[in-house]
C-alpha cells in the first residue's frame, strides 16, 4: 500500500498513545477510520483530532479480549465504510510480576488482551481486508518481543507469541499472493499510558524489586513519543517491511540478542542485580 488517501484503517486501541497518533496520521492522508478502545472519553478525543481531515470516522468500545465484540465491531467497519484495509492490532496492557508470584488471573488478563486480542483483530479481519483486493496487517508486538527480562515473563510471553504468530502469518500471505501483506512492529520506550495502567504485584519485592519504584524507573525510559512511532509504522506497511524496531533501545537489545543469543540474559540479570543495589544505596 503506497498510499492510504480513501482506504479504511481498523485501529485497535486507538484512544490514547501510538492508536491514536495512527489515526491522526492517518487521516491527514485522507484515510478512513474504524477506531475501537475500551477508554470512550479517549475515543471522543480521537475523533476530535481527526475531524478536520474530511475522512469518514467510526468509533465503538471494544474489548479485544472478547470474540465477539470483535467480530461484532469488524462486520460494522464493512457495514459502515463498505470496505476495510488495514488492521491495526495495537491494544496492550503489562504486567509486573515473577513466574511464581502471577496468579493465573492475572495470567489470563494479559494473554487475552496482549495475545488473543491480535488473534481475534486478525482473524476477523483478514477475510475482509482480502475482499478488498488490497490491503495490510499491523501487529504490535514489543521490544520484549526480542529479549526476555525479569518480572516481564508474561508480558515477554504474549509479545513472543506476536512475533511468532505475525511472521508466520507473512509468510502465508507471501504464498497466497492475495494482495495482503503483515507487519509485526517491536517499539522500545514509547510514551504511552502502559505503563502507568500496568498491573505491578508485590512478589518482584523477592527480587529485590519496589512496584512503585520500579513503575517510575520504566517510566524514565519512555522517551519516543507516540507520533514518531506511529510514523515510523506507517512508512513501514508503504514499504511493505516485514518487521519494525523503534526507538534505539529496540535495535541495541536486538543486536545484543544476536550477538549474545542466550548470553544476553547473564548480562540482564547482572546490570538488574546492580541497578537495585544502586536503589538501595541512594
Amino acid at each position: 500500500m503506497k498510499n492510504f488517501k480513501n482506504k479504511v484503517a481498523a485501529i485497535t486501541g486507538a484512544g490514547s498513545g501510538i492508536g491514536q497518533q495512527l489515526a491522526v496520521l492517518l487521516a491527514q492522508q485522507g484515510c478512513h477510520l474504524s477506531l475501537s478502545d475500551v477508554n470512550e472519553q479517549g475515543l471522543a478525543k480521537t475523533v476530535e483530532l481527526v475531524k478536520d481531515n474530511h475522512v469518514r470516522v467510526t468509533t465503538k468500545k471494544v474489548n479485544v479480549a472478547k470474540l465477539e465484540e470483535v467480530r461484532d465491531w469488524a462486520a460494522e467497519t464493512v457495514q459502515d465504510h463498505g470496505s476495510v484495509n488495514m488492521i491495526f492490532n495495537n491494544a496492550g496492557v503489562a504486567l509486573g510480576s515473577t513466574v511464581e508470584g502471577a496468579s493465573y488471573e492475572e495470567l489470563e488478563w494479559i494473554v487475552n488482551i496482549n495475545f488473543w486480542g491480535v488473534v481475534y483483530g486478525t482473524k476477523e479481519f483478514l477475510p475482509l481486508i482480502k475482499q478488498s483486493g488490497e490491503g495490510h496487517i499491523i501487529n504490535i508486538s514489543s521490544l520484549f518481543g526480542l529479549t526476555a527480562q525479569p518480572t516481564q515473563s508474561a508480558y515477554n510471553a504474549t509479545k513472543f507469541a506476536v512475533r511468532g504468530f505475525t511472521e508466520s502469518l507473512r509468510q502465508e500471505l507471501d504464498l497466497e499472493n492475495c494482495g495482503v501483506s503483515a507487519l509485526c512492529v517491536h517499539p522500545g520506550g514509547i510514551r504511552t499510558n502502559i505503563a502507568n495502567a500496568a498491573k505491578m504485584n508485590d512478589s518482584i519485592r523477592t527480587l529485590g524489586m519496589h512496584p512503585e519504584k520500579s513503575a517510575r524507573s520504566f517510566n524514565k525510559l519512555l522517551r519516543c513519543p507516540p507520533e514518531e512511532a506511529a510514523r515510523q509504522i506507517i512508512e513501514a506497511v508503504q514499504k511493505d517491511k516485514r518487521r519494525l524496531l523503534i526507538g534505539n533501545d529496540a535495535k541495541t537489545l536486538d543486536l545484543i540478542q544476536r550477538i549474545l543469543p542466550t548470553g544476553y540474559q547473564r548480562v540482564t540479570a547482572f546490570a538488574t542485580r546492580l541497578s537495585n543495589k544502586g536503589k538501595k544505596s541512594a
